[in-house]
């Protein structure tokens, strides 16, 4: 962020105390309708209401209750997310440095075709998924879900790596070569610690676009396999309880924490870069 200037003139001052408290806002026009949340979830109300009439951790107590509907749905997900990360880290780690080396016609059809889960409206893949799961029987199961979800996951996986190979050396894998290391020796060696850092990044957007998925999951998951976000729209459907509530409060914090991880990935890649690592 630029600092004010010493010999700052009246109307640089002004613009620029200005600018800042617009922004301040701003991001609090943004911000303030997630943090009426956190509140509602200490109430010891059975309903989201203010003012709020006295606070209690009962809906926390609720939602880690041991064979509850909300830990059975956040054990789901704490099973399909995961793998559909690493499922999704894996393929798209691989298709961004094939499309980064290789040159082909319909180069960018490919491409625009990897990216199309995270452009195409979610109701219509969630539709051609349900009939093509369906197809090969793959329907309400965690490998239907860790599938769906990886696919959803990719895209962006393709995106942060493909962008940290814009400034990769390829004369590195050459070299590699050369000396008579194999491929995998070579990616592992080489390649893979000086993009693992848009890997990693991929792999949270994936984590957090799985964990949070609930339209692909509605067409595909049966009872047994209700993940977190499912249940939060059945009981936002059923009956708006606190612990809905508790549980966003819960996934503020989950975001919060993914973001500085991401934050501190970037500034470590960045240190990397101007060391020429």
């Amino acid at each position: 962020m630029m600092a004010l200037p010493i010999y700052a003139s009246r109307t640089e001052k002004i613009w620029f105390w200005a600018f800042r408290i617009f922004c301040g806002l701003v991001l609090l026009f943004l911000i303030l309708p997630i943090l009426v949340i956190v509140p509602l979830s200490f109430s010891d109300s059975s309903f989201l209401t203010y003012p709020i009439t006295g606070y209690s951790l009962q809906w926390y107590r609720e939602i880690f209750t041991a064979g509850g509907p909300w830990m059975e749905s956040l054990k789901n997900s704490l099973i399909i997310a995961p793998f559909a990360t690493l499922l999704a880290m894996i393929l798209g780690t691989l298709a961004a440095i094939g499309l980064n080396q290789a040159h082909f016609p319909g180069k960018g059809l490919l491409m625009a075709l990897i990216l199309s889960p995270m452009i195409v409206p979610l109701i219509i893949v969630a539709v051609g998924m349900y009939f093509f799961f369906a197809t090969i029987g793959l329907l309400n199961s965690y490998t239907g879900l860790i599938l769906a979800h990886a696919v959803l996951g990719v895209p962006f996986v393709v995106i942060t790596v493909n962008a940290t190979l814009q400034g990769f050396d390829y004369n590195q894998m050459r070299a590699g070569a050369s000396l008579g290391a194999s491929p995998t020796r070579t990616f592992f060696d080489i390649v893979l610690p000086q993009i693992l850092p848009g890997v990693i990044s991929g792999g949270l957007f994936a984590f957090a676009t799985s964990f949070d998925e609930v339209v692909v999951a509605l067409f595909l998951a049966s009872p047994t396999e209700r993940t977190l976000p499912m249940q939060m729209f059945s009981g936002i459907r059923e009956n708006i309880s606190p612990a809905i509530a508790a549980l966003a409060t819960l996934l503020i914090i989950m975001s919060v924490l993914l973001l500085l991880v991401m934050e501190w990935l970037r500034r470590r890649g960045e240190k990397l870069s101007q060391a020429g690592v």
